[in-house]
C-alpha cells in the first residue's frame, strides 16, 4: 500500500453514494494515469437506500445493503480517508479535516447525500432514517428500551414523511417489529405536509397506496406538520391535533446537510450546492456535486436515487476531461422513471409513465434491479499488478508493511553473533539481552533509555501511519517502565513534487504529534530522506533508575502470561492488501493499533511485575520464547485461550498470511505440538507478525485477578510458567 512516487495528480471523493460509488468502479476497471483517488467517507460502509425497506421486511441483510468501502477503494487501489471533514479552502484546493492536515486536490466530487429535514423539539423517541449506516443499531436501541417497561399498550409509532420512503417504511415495519418479538400491539401513523401518499406520484398509485395502508390499519395524516415533540412524545401538529409516539421515525422531505453551510460554496433555498449542468459548482470548476448534494439549475429533479446513477458516467467522463483540459459533457436527467414500492409482503407498486400496477412480479423486477445494481459495488476482486499504474499501490505479492516488513529473528540472530562488538560498563542493557531498548549509566542510581522503530506504512493513510508509527516505537519503552521524554523522526519520503512530499510528511508527522504531544514527548530531531518506499520510525530517549527495569528474563515457574492485546494485525494487514479485510474487522484492527501500551504498563509498573516484552514482529511464539529462554524456563498455552482481532480465524483457514510468517515459524523447534494442534488455523496465529501489538506479562497467580480488573477485560491469560526440562522444548502448545 506504499506508492513509489506520488501521482501528479489528486482525485478526491467526498462521501460514496450512488454518484461516487461509480467513479471508484470506473477507477477499478480503468485508473486515470499519474492519478491518485482518494475517497473520504465518516462510515466504513455505504448504505443502498432502496433496500433498507427490503431489510425492514426481512428480505435482505446487512450485508446485502451495503458496500464494504474498505474492500471497495482496496480492490480499486484508492486511499480511503475516515474523518469529519470541516470545510474547504478554496483558494489552496484543500479539503479541510478536524482532527488532520488538510489534503489537496485537483478535483473533488462530493456526494455525501442529505438528511431528513429535523423536527422541532426533538428526542430520544426521534430515530432518523438517515445516516443509514446507523439507522438500525438506533432503531434497536430504542426498541429495547421501550421493551423495558411494563406498560401494555400497544406501542405507538409515527413516521414523519408521507414520502415514496415513508410509504414504505409504514409497509415494512410491522415484519421488523415481528421479528424483534413485537408480533402484536403496534399502531403506525404516517404524518406528511403534503395532500398526497406518496407524495409526487400519480393519482392511480396514490390510491393503490391508500388503500393498502388502509387494510393494514396505517392511520394516515396529510397536508399537516408536526409543530413540536417533548421529551415524552408528546406531539403537537400545526393544527392543534396531538399524537403520543412511543417512536417517531424522521422520513421527512430532504435538506442539504450542515457540513454543506461551512464549504463556502453557493447553495439553494433548502441547502443544497448548487450547481451547473456538468455537475460543477456555480462557483468552482474543480468541485462537483452531485446526487443529492447537488442541485442543478438549469435541470431541477426531485431527490431520487435514479437521478444520482444515472450522473454517474457524466461524472466520469468529467473528472477525467477537466483533468486532460478538455471540454465537459452536460447532464441530462431523463423525465421519467421507473418507481417501485416495497409493499413488505414479496409484492410491490409500480409506477412508470402513468401506468400503476401491483403484484409479486413487481417485487420480482425491483428485487432482481437491487441486486443487479448492488453487485456491481459488491464485486472486491483486485485488479492483478499487469493492470494498475505502474506509480499506484502494492506489487502483486506484496510485501507486508509495519512490523511484518522486518528481517527474519534468526537472520538477524546470526549477523549479531558474528559482530565483535564489546559491551562496555556504562551499557547496562544492550544486544546481549535481545532487548528493544539499550540503557546507558548516567549515575549509580539514574540511566538513559533509547530505543529505535521504523517501518514502511502498513497503510496509504499517512496520519494514522504515523500515529501507528508512534505508538509502536513508544511501546518498547512501556514494556521497560520508562517514561519517554523526546523523539527522533526518521523518515523517508517517495519521489514527488515538493508540494506533495510537503504534503505527505505533514501528514505523517501530524499523526505522530497527535500520540507524542499528549505525553509531552517532543520530537527534537531527526533525519528525512527522499527514497523509492515511504519509511517512518522514531529513535525514543528517556531516562530511568537502574532498579525499575522490568527484563525478558524475569519470568519464574508458576507465573501465569498475559496478554493485552489480541492478535491479528498481520494477517489482516496482508489481506486488506488483496482487498479481503472486511470494513469490521479494518474497524477492529485500527481500534488495537491505536490503542497505546501505556495504561497496561503503567499496571504492571503498579503491580511491580519483573517480566515484560511488547509483541511486534516475531510474533507471539517469538517474542515468548526470548523470554523463556532467557529465564531458562517454559511455558504452556492453549490455542484456545489465544485473543484474536474479529476476522482472523476466518482469514488464517483461507491461507492468508504475512510475508513474515513463514520465517517467524522457524522457532517452531523450541515448540512442543501436536500435529492435530499444528493443523489448527488459529496456530498460525502465534507466527503472525504484530504492528503495535500488545505487552507481554508475567505475573504471579495472586496478581492475575488484579490484572484482569485494572485493565478491564484488556487481559488475557495465556497460561502457566513452568520448570524447563532439560532436552525439552521450552514452549508446549495444546
Amino acid at each position: 500500500m506504499n506508492p513509489s512516487e506520488f501521482p501528479s495528480t489528486n482525485i478526491v471523493l467526498l462521501g460514496i453514494g450512488h454518484t461516487n460509488a461509480h467513479v471508484v468502479r470506473k477507477w477499478r476497471m480503468s485508473p486515470i494515469a499519474g492519478a491518485r483517488l482518494t475517497c473520504v467517507s465518516d462510515f466504513g460502509t455505504a448504505t443502498y437506500s432502496g433496500m433498507l425497506p427490503g431489510r425492514l421486511a426481512g428480505q435482505y441483510d446487512r450485508t446485502q445493503m451495503e458496500i464494504d468501502l474498505v474492500r471497495f477503494c482496496a480492490a480499486a487501489g484508492a486511499r480511503l480517508i475516515r474523518e469529519e471533514v470541516i470545510g474547504l479552502d478554496l483558494a489552496k484546493h484543500q479539503l479541510l479535516f478536524a482532527e488532520r492536515p488538510p489534503i489537496c486536490f485537483d478535483a473533488l466530487s462530493i456526494g455525501v447525500g442529505s438528511r431528513p429535514k429535523a423536527l422541532p423539539g426533538a428526542n430520544g423517541a426521534v430515530v432518523a432514517i438517515k445516516p443509514m449506516q446507523t439507522f438500525f443499531e438506533r432503531l434497536d436501541v430504542r426498541l429495547k428500551k421501550l421493551a423495558e417497561r411494563t406498560s401494555k399498550t400497544p406501542l405507538r409509532i409515527v413516521i414523519a414523511g408521507a414520502g415514496a420512503g415513508g410509504t414504505e417504511i409504514a409497509f415494512c415495519l410491522p415484519n421488523y417489529l415481528r421479528s424483534h418479538g413485537r408480533s402484536s400491539g403496534h399502531e403506525i401513523t404516517v404524518v406528511g405536509r403534503n395532500k398526497d401518499i406518496p407524495n409526487g406520484m400519480s393519482q392511480s398509485v396514490c390510491r393503490m397506496v391508500r388503500r393498502e395502508l388502509t387494510r393494514r390499519s396505517v392511520a394516515v395524516m396529510l397536508d399537516r406538520r408536526i409543530e413540536s415533540i417533548d421529551s415524552t412524545g408528546h406531539i403537537v401538529l400545526d393544527n392543534g391535533q396531538q399524537l403520543f409516539a412511543d417512536i417517531v421515525l424522521v422520513a421527512t422531505s430532504a435538506e442539504g446537510v450542515s457540513l454543506f453551510g461551512h464549504l463556502g460554496l453557493p447553495t439553494d433555498e433548502r441547502g443544497f450546492l448548487r450547481t451547473r449542468e456538468t455537475l460543477q459548482s456555480v462557483a468552482a470548476e474543480r468541485i462537483f456535486a452531485v446526487g443529492d448534494a447537488g442541485s442543478c439549475e438549469a435541470n431541477p429533479r426531485p431527490k431520487a436515487g435514479i437521478f444520482a446513477v444515472r450522473q454517474g458516467p457524466v461524472l466520469w467522463q468529467n473528472i477525467t476531461r477537466l483533468i486532460h483540459g478538455r471540454r465537459l459533457l452536460r447532464w441530462k436527467p431523463q423525465r421519467s422513471f421507473l418507481a417501485l414500492l416495497n409493499t413488505g409482503d414479496k409484492g410491490a407498486i409500480l409506477s412508470y409513465r402513468g401506468i400503476s400496477l401491483r403484484g409479486g412480479w413487481c417485487w420480482r423486477l425491483k428485487d432482481s434491479i437491487d441486486r443487479r445494481f448492488m453487485a456491481k459495488y459488491q464485486d472486491y476482486e483486485r485488479r492483478t499488478m499487469a493492470e494498475r499504474p505502474t506509480t499506484l499501490g502494492p506489487p502483486e505479492v506484496p510485501q507486508c508493511g509495519g512490523c511484518g516488513c522486518k528481517v527474519p529473528a534468526s537472520l538477524l540472530s546470526r549477523v549479531l553473533e558474528r559482530l565483535e562488538n564489546p559491551t562496555p560498563p556504562h551499557v547496562l542493557l544492550g544486544l546481549e539481552g535481545r532487548d528493544d531498548v539499550a540503557v546507558l549509566e548516567n549515575s549509580p542510581t539514574a540511566a538513559t533509555a533509547l530505543s529505535t522503530d521504523f517501518f514502511t506504512p502498513p497503510l496509504e493513510d499517512p496520519y494514522l501511519a504515523g500515529k501507528i508509527a508512534a505508538l509502536n516505537a513508544l511501546s518498547d519503552f512501556y514494556a521497560k517502565a520508562i517514561e519517554p521524554r523526546a523523539a527522533l523522526a526518521l523518515v523517508t519520503v517517495p519521489h514527488g513534487s515538493g508540494a506533495q512530499q510537503e504534503e505527505f510528511l505533514s501528514h505523517l508527522l501530524a499523526g505522530s504529534l497527535a500520540v507524542l504531544r499528549p505525553l509531552n514527548v517532543p520530537i527534537v530531531g531527526g533525519h528525512t530522506t527522499e527514497g523509492p518506499q515511504a519509511m517512518i520510525g522514531f529513535t525514543i530517549l528517556g531516562e530511568t533508575r537502574q532498579d525499575t527495569i522490568p527484563a525478558k528474563g524475569g519470568l519464574q515457574p508458576g507465573d501465569y502470561l498475559i496478554l493485552t492485546k489480541p492478535l491479528g494485525t498481520g494477517i489482516l494487514l496482508a489481506a486488506h492488501m488483496r482487498a479481503l479485510c472486511e470494513a469490521p474487522w479494518m474497524d477492529a484492527l485500527l481500534k488495537s493499533m491505536l490503542t497505546s501500551n501505556r495504561a497496561a504498563a503503567k499496571v504492571a509498573e503498579k503491580l511491580h511485575l519483573t517480566a515484560a516484552t511488547d509483541v511486534t514482529g516475531f510474533g507471539l511464539a517469538g517474542h515468548l520464547l526470548e523470554m523463556l529462554s532467557a529465564a531458562n524456563v517454559a511455558a504452556q498455552i492453549s490455542l484456545d485461550g489465544l485473543p484474536l482481532l474479529p476476522g482472523v480465524l476466518e482469514l488464517a483457514e483461507a491461507g492468508i498470511q504475512s510475508t513474515l510468517a513463514p520465517a517467524n515459524r522457524e522457532v517452531e523447534r523450541s515448540l512442543e505440538v501436536a500435529e492435530s494442534v499444528r493443523s489448527r488455523a488459529c496456530y498460525k496465529v502465534l507466527f503472525d507478525p504484530q504492528t503495535s501489538g500488545g505487552l507481554l506479562l508475567g505475573a504471579a497467580s495472586s496478581q492475575v485477578a488484579k490484572i484482569q480488573h485494572e485493565l478491564d477485560g484488556a487481559a488475557h491469560v495465556l497460561g502457566p510458567v513452568v520448570a524447563a526440562e532439560k532436552g525439552k522444548p521450552l514452549l508446549h502448545i495444546r
